[in-house]
C-alpha cells in the first residue's frame, strides 16, 4: 500500500491544525527524549580519554583494572565488566620482560601513591624513573638513591627545604626522615598540579605500600617502531602475568580509572533510564496520536458514506503520519542534543564524568528518534483508524455521535493481564531483598502504567462515577461536568493517562531516594556514638588512634579507613558484583562498639580481625550468607578472599556494609591513610592537631550533605522524565478542549454563560487532575513499597510538603491547560 500523502491527508493537516498540532508536539518531545538519551548512550559506548602522564609512553602495560563475570546466557556465554573500586597491579619484574622485546628501548615501573607531609600536607609520590616519560627534569642536585627524595617547586617550597636538607614524611611504609637529593621541575606527564616528590625506583614500591607491584610499566620505544607493532610484541611476551599492552587513547584508561565509572553512568543514563524514558514517549506519543485519530471518526464516518473505501481511510491515516512525524521528529532532535549537552555538562561538573571525555554526536540516535516516532505515529494511527476503517458507514457514523460503551475485548483482556503481572511482581518484590525487589519494582511500575492505558475507559467511567458524587453538590457546573464525563470516558481516559505517568514516575524516582535517605539518615545519626570525630582530606596519620588514645579522658579511638569491596550478588538469575561500602577498622572489635553502633543483631564484633568480617543484614539476605559462613568478595585491587563471617548488623545503609580489620586492607589500597577518626570521651582541643574536628550530630550532617549531592541523578532523571509527562498531559487537554468547540459554543447557544463554561471546564479538570493524581499514586505506593522493604527493610518515607507540591503541579498543570484554550474558544462565538 502506496503512503504518499494524498488529497484527504493534506486537507485533514489544512483543515484541522489544532488536531495535528498536539500530534506534533507529542511526537516532537517523543524524538527529544530518544534522541538525549541516545546521545549520552553512544557516548558512553564510545567514550575515551587522550593519554596524559602516558602521552610520551608509546605502549603501557597494565592490570585489567575491571573485574570480569561471565553468565550462560540464550544466546551463549556473555561477559560483563565491572570497574575495581582501587588499582589492580602488576608485578615490577615485567619491565625486565617488556624492555627486551624487539623494537623496546626501555621499560619503566611506575608508581603513584600519597604522601604526607607534617600534620595537614598533601603530596603525591612517583618513583624516579618515570622523568623518562613525564618529561620531569632537575633544576638542581641529583638523582633519589635510598633514603633519598627529590622535591617538586611546591613540595620544597611548603617544607622550606634545599639539597642537602632532611624532610619527614609518612608514606604507607612509616614516618621516615629523607635526604633531598635535588630539586625537579614537574614535567607535562606529571599532572597532578599539586606538591610532588620522587623516590628511588628501588623503594618506591615498598613506600607505596605494594613491595613488588608496579601501577604500570611504561614501555619507550626505539626510534621508527610502530606503537601498535610493539604494543602486540610486548603483549605477547607478558602472556600469562594477567597485564595487558596499550597503546593510543587505551592508554588514557590506564591512568584515569575514573573512565570506567563514567561509561556505567552514560550507559545507566542512556541505556537503563534512556530504554525506559523511550518506552514511556512511545506510549505517550501512540496515546496522542491515537487520540487525533479518534477526534476525526466523524470525518472517517462522512467520507465512508460518500463512498471512500477502508483503503483509503487507512493510506490516509498512514500519509498523515510521514506529513507530520518525520518534521516533528527532525525539529525534537535540535533541543535533545542541547538536553545532552546540559546533563552530560552537569555530570562532568560533578565529578562523574571525567572532563577529558568529549560528547560524541552522530547520526545514529537521530535517525533513531526520527524512525521511532514516524513508527510510532504508523503504528498508533493504524491501530486507531482501523475500526472506522472497517465497520459499514452506517455504523462509523453511529459510533462517531455517541461513544461506545464496551471497551474491546483483546484491549481488556491484555489490560487485565497487566494488572496481574503487576500484582505478581509486586508479591515477588515483597518477598525479595535487595536489587531482586529493585528490578521487580520496575516490572510493577510499567505494568500498571500499560494496565491505565487498556483500561482507561473503564477506569475513567469508575473515576467519574466516584468523583460525580462529590460534584452533585458544586451547582449545575459541577453537575454537567460529571455528566460530560461519564458519557465521554475515552476523551476522559485519555486526559488522565499522562497525568497518571507523570505522576507515578516523578514520585517512584523521587521518593525513592527520600526514603533511602530518610533511613540511611537515621542509621547514620544513631550509629555514630563517638563524642569527636577527627577527618582530614589528606589522610590521617597512621598512628592517629594511637595519639588520640593517649589524650586526657579519652576511654577509646578508632581509625577508619572507608573503601569499596566488590561481592557477587545472585538476582534475576545472574551473578553480577555489588560495589559495597566497606570500612577498615584500626582498633578491636570491642573499641569499635565504643563509638559505632552498628546495631549487631547476630555474632559478635569481638572476633573481627584478620579473615573475619562482619556485614549488614541487607547483604546477608542478597547473597545467602549466615553467621559463620564465608562470603567470597573482591578487594577493592581485585584480589579474591572468602573471609568468615563473625557478625551481622542492620545500620549497613546509613553505616558501611562491610566492617573489616584494616590490616585485610594492606596492600590493597592505594592510600594507606585512615579518613576518619573516632573518639569516645575527652576534649575535642588535643585532637586538633591531628585534622578538623567535630561532634558525631555534625559528621552525620556533611555526610548527608554529600548523600544529597549523589542524589542529583535522581532528580533529574524525575525532571526528564516527569517533566515530558506534564507536557504530555496539557497537550492532550489542550487537544480535547480545542476539539470541543462546536460542543462549547453550543452550550453557549442554548443559554450557558461564558462563566458557567469555563466554571464546568474547571470541574473537568479538577475530576482529570485528582483521578491522575491518585492512580499516579497508587501505581507508585505500589511500586515503592516492596522496593523500599526489600532496600531498607521499612515502608517508603513520603514528605508530606514535596507530595503536596506535586499533587498542587498536577492540579494546576490541568486548569491551566484547559482554561486557556477555553478562554480562546469562546472569545468567537461563531466559531
Amino acid at each position: 500500500m502506496s503512503v504518499k500523502p494524498n488529497g484527504l491527508a493534506r486537507a485533514a493537516v489544512r483543515f484541522k491544525p489544532a488536531s495535528f498540532a498536539g500530534t506534533f508536539v507529542a511526537l516532537m518531545m517523543s524524538a527529544l527524549i530518544v534522541a538525549a538519551c541516545g546521545v549520552l548512550l553512544e557516548t558512553g559506548l564510545r567514550a575515551s580519554v587522550p593519554a596524559e602522564r602516558y602521552a610520551d609512553a608509546p605502549v603501557v602495560a597494565a592490570a585489567d583494572q575491571s573485574a570480569r563475570v561471565v553468565a550462560d546466557t540464550v544466546d551463549g556465554p556473555e561477559e560483563t565488566a565491572y570497574p575495581l573500586p582501587d588499582t589492580a597491579r602488576v608485578d615490577t619484574g615485567l619491565a625486565v620482560k617488556a624492555a627486551a622485546v624487539p623494537g623496546a628501548a626501555t621499560a619503566v615501573p611506575d608508581f603513584t601513591f600519597p604522601v604526607r607531609q607534617g600534620a595537614t600536607g598533601a603530596l603525591t609520590g612517583h618513583g624516579w624513573g618515570s622523568h623518562a616519560f613525564t618529561g620531569t627534569a632537575l633544576t638542581r642536585g641529583a638523582a633519589p638513591h635510598a633514603g633519598e627524595v627529590v622535591l617538586g617547586a611546591t613540595a620544597a617550597r611548603t617544607a622550606r627545604a634545599v639539597v642537602g636538607d632532611t624532610v619527614v614524611l609518612e608514606t604507607a611504609d612509616g614516618r621516615t626522615g629523607f635526604r633531598v637529593s635535588g630539586l625537579a621541575e614537574a614535567g607535562p606527564g606529571d599532572t597532578t598540579g599539586g606538591a610532588t616528590a620522587w623516590f628511588a625506583d628501588a623503594e618506591a614500591s615498598v613506600l607505596a605500600g605494594h613491595p613488588g607491584k608496579a601501577d604500570a610499566i611504561a614501555v619507550m620505544a626505539e626510534d621508527g617502531v610502530d606503537p601498535d607493532t610493539l604494543a602486540t610484541a610486548v603483549g605477547k611476551a607478558l602472556t600469562g602475568s594477567g597485564a595487558r599492552a596499550l597503546a593510543g587513547d587505551d592508554r588514557g584508561e590506564v591512568e584515569d580509572h575514573g573512565l570506567a565509572y563514567a561509561r556505567e553512568t552514560l550507559f545507566a543514563v542512556g541505556g537503563s533510564f534512556g530504554g525506559i524514558a523511550t518506552l514511556v514517549a512511545v506510549f505517550t506519543a501512540a496515546g496522542t496520536v491515537a487520540l487525533s485519530v479518534g477526534q476525526r471518526t466523524r470525518e472517517f464516518a462522512l467520507l465512508r458514506a460518500v463512498g471512500a473505501t477502508p483503503r483509503q481511510i487507512r493510506r490516509a491515516v498512514a500519509a498523515e503520519a510521514l506529513l507530520v512525524a518525520p518534521l516533528a521528529g527532525l525539529l525534537g532532535c535540535l533541543p535533545g542534543i542541547g538536553l545532552a549537552h546540559w546533563w552530560f555538562g552537569q555530570m562532568q561538573d560533578r565529578g562523574a564524568v571525567p572532563q577529558a571525555v568529549d560528547l560524541h554526536i552522530s547520526g545514529f540516535p537521530l535517525l533513531a528518534a526520527v524512525g521511532v516516532g514516524l513508527l510510532t505515529a504508523l503504528g498508533a494511527g493504524w491501530a486507531a483508524g482501523r475500526r472506522p476503517a472497517r465497520i459499514k458507514p452506517g455504523q462509523a457514523l453511529a459510533e462517531a455521535s455517541v461513544e461506545r460503551l464496551r471497551p474491546g475485548v483483546v484491549r481488556t483482556v491484555l489490560g487485565l493481564a497487566a494488572v496481574a503481572g503487576g500484582s505478581t511482581l509486586a508479591g515477588v518484590a515483597a518477598s525479595a531483598a535487595g536489587s531482586d525487589a529493585a528490578n521487580a519494582s520496575l516490572g510493577v511500575v510499567m505494568l500498571f502504567m500499560l494496565a491505565v492505558a487498556l483500561l482507561g475507559p473503564v477506569l475513567a467511567r469508575l473515576c467519574a462515577a466516584l468523583f460525580g458524587l462529590v460534584l452533585r453538590g458544586g451547582g449545575a457546573s459541577a453537575s454537567l461536568a460529571a455528566a460530560n464525563s461519564r458519557t465521554n470516558a475515552r476523551r476522559l481516559a485519555s486526559a488522565i493517562t499522562p497525568i497518571v505517568l507523570a505522576m507515578a514516575f516523578a514520585s517512584t524516582l523521587v521518593f525513592m531516594h527520600t526514603s533511602e535517605s530518610h533511613v540511611a539518615s537515621e542509621q547514620l545519626r544513631d550509629g555514630i556514638t563517638a563524642d569527636h570525630v577527627v577527618t582530614s582530606p589528606a589522610g590521617l596519620p597512621a598512628d592517629a588512634a594511637s595519639r588520640a588514645a593517649r589524650a586526657p579522658g579519652v576511654d577509646a579511638a578508632v581509625a577508619l579507613l572507608d573503601t569499596q569491596v566488590l561481592v557477587p550478588v545472585r538476582g534475576g538469575g545472574e551473578t553480577s558484583l555489588q560495589g559495597t561500602p566497606t570500612q577498615g577498622v584500626s582498633g578491636s572489635g570491642a573499641q569499635l562498639a565504643k563509638v559505632q553502633d552498628l546495631d549487631v543483631r547476630d555474632g559478635s564484633l569481638n572476633r573481627l580481625g584478620p579473615g573475619r568480617i562482619a556485614i549488614d543484614t541487607t547483604l546477608a539476605t542478597a547473597t545467602k550468607t549466615g553467621l559463620g559462613d564465608e562470603l567470597a568478595l573482591l578487594l577493592p585491587d581485585g584480589t579474591k578472599a572468602s573471609p568468615e563471617v563473625v557478625a551481622i548488623y542492620g545500620r549497613g545503609l546509613g553505616l558501611p556494609a562491610v566492617t573489616m580489620d584494616r590490616a585485610s586492607l594492606d596492600g590493597h589500597v592505594t592510600s594507606p591513610f585512615a579518613g576518619t577518626l573516632l573518639v569516645s570521651g575527652g576534649d575535642a582541643e588535643p585532637l586538633g592537631a591531628l585534622g578538623e574536628v567535630t561532634d558525631a550530630s555534625g559528621y552525620a550532617l556533611a555526610q548527608n550533605v554529600d548523600r544529597e549531592f549523589g542524589a542529583w541523578a535522581n532528580y533529574v532523571m524525575a525532571g526528564v522524565l516527569g517533566g515530558f509527562a506534564a507536557v504530555a498531559a496539557a497537550n492532550t487537554l489542550v487537544m480535547t478542549v480545542l476539539d470541543r468547540r462546536r460542543e462549547l459554543i453550543t452550550l453557549r447557544l442554548v443559554g450557558s454563560t461564558r462563566r458557567q463554561v469555563l466554571r464546568m471546564l474547571g470541574w473537568e479538570s479538577l475530576l482529570v487532575s485528582a483521578a491522575g493524581v491518585v492512580l499516579g499514586t497508587a501505581i507508585a505506593m505500589i511500586t515503592l513499597t516492596p522496593m523500599m522493604r526489600g532496600l531498607t527493610g521499612e515502608s517508603p518515607h513520603v514528605p508530606p510538603l514535596l507530595y503536596a507540591a506535586f499533587a498542587a503541579a498536577a492540579v494546576t498543570l490541568g486548569l491551566v491547560a484547559v482554561t486557556l484554550p477555553a478562554r480562546a474558544a469562546l472569545r468567537d462565538r461563531k466559531a
